[in-house]
Formats: C-alpha cells, sequence, structure tokens
C-alpha cells in the first residue's frame, strides 16, 4: 500500500505504454485509503478525439479510479454540463506513486461502457496481443485478462462496488 494522499492535494498522473509517457496530466484527489486512489482531472488531450463510440473533448471532466493493488483503472466521463458519457476502463499494471508522481503502465486492454445502458465494449485485445507481452510475460497477460473480465463484472454492477 502507499502513502495515502490528503482530499484536495495534487498529483501528477503519468500513464506509460511500454515505459514510454503516453500522457502527463495533473489531477486533484478525491479520495485515497492507500490502496484506492479517486482523483478529478479535466480530458488531458489538446483536441477532440472521437473514438466513433464516445468523443472526448475539452469541458469533458475524469473522475478516474487508480488501486495500488488491482490491475485496472476506472474512469467516469462527463461533458462539460455534468452529463455522463461512460466509464472508459484500462487494464493496468497496479499503479505506483513516486512521491507527487502516480505512475500507470497501460497494458492495452480497456473496457468502454456506454452510460446508456447499451453493451460494453472490449476494445484493443487486438493489440495487446501484438504487443508480444502475452508471450514475453504470460503470468502479467493472464491477470490482464482477469482484470478485463473482473470490469466486465464491474460493469454489469454500474460500477457500484468500485471500493
Amino acid at each position: 500500500m502507499g502513502q495515502a494522499l490528503a482530499v484536495g492535494d495534487r498529483i501528477e498522473v503519468l500513464l506509460l505504454k511500454e515505459d514510454r509517457e503516453k500522457i502527463r496530466y495533473t489531477a486533484d484527489v478525491l479520495a485515497d485509503d492507500g490502496a484506492h486512489l479517486v482523483v478529478r482531472a479535466p480530458w488531458a488531450g489538446t483536441q477532440a478525439r472521437d473514438f466513433g463510440f464516445v468523443r472526448f473533448e475539452q469541458g469533458d471532466v475524469f473522475t478516474e479510479h487508480f488501486w495500488r493493488d488491482r490491475w485496472y483503472a476506472v474512469k467516469e466521463v462527463r461533458d462539460a454540463s455534468g452529463v455522463r458519457k461512460g466509464w472508459y476502463c484500462d487494464v493496468t499494471r497496479p499503479a505506483v506513486q513516486r512521491g507527487g508522481v502516480l505512475e500507470v503502465v497501460d497494458l492495452d486492454l480497456d473496457l468502454w461502457v456506454p452510460a446508456d445502458g447499451g453493451a460494453p465494449l472490449r476494445l484493443d485485445e487486438d493489440e495487446f496481443l501484438a504487443s508480444g507481452l502475452p508471450e514475453r510475460e504470460p503470468d502479467t497477460a493472464a491477470r490482464a485478462w482477469q482484470a478485463l473480465d473482473d470490469l466486465a463484472e464491474l460493469a454489469a454492477g454500474g460500477f457500484a462496488d468500485l471500493g
């Protein structure tokens, strides 16, 4: 377990993909019990990004749940007026806090859960397989697949049990 942050603290979130920086942004701490950290941040992209199933754009707000002992992150996405768009879930290695930086290693597998009750979309399974991780680190790959299943189960429960 990590050193718990205080509500109102700011932390830099560093999302890594295969040891390279994917994105870095500052977020406000909403809660932290030492294992489960909840932060809020505006959309960190410089431009809108249309995935086909959702569009992230300036003004969107992400309430993000990271765990220091779980292999995923859950991000609730709302538009500028507060209307929920859905949940973007990343399969990751457990988050590691190094001082004022939270490092999160993305393992490619994702789950999008639309707010309208539509079916969850499992994303990037082809990227995960192509990454070579399943061959290099079979135990990590097994944890990643299990995390994707765990996220689907959380989604089925409406993300009511994130604690």
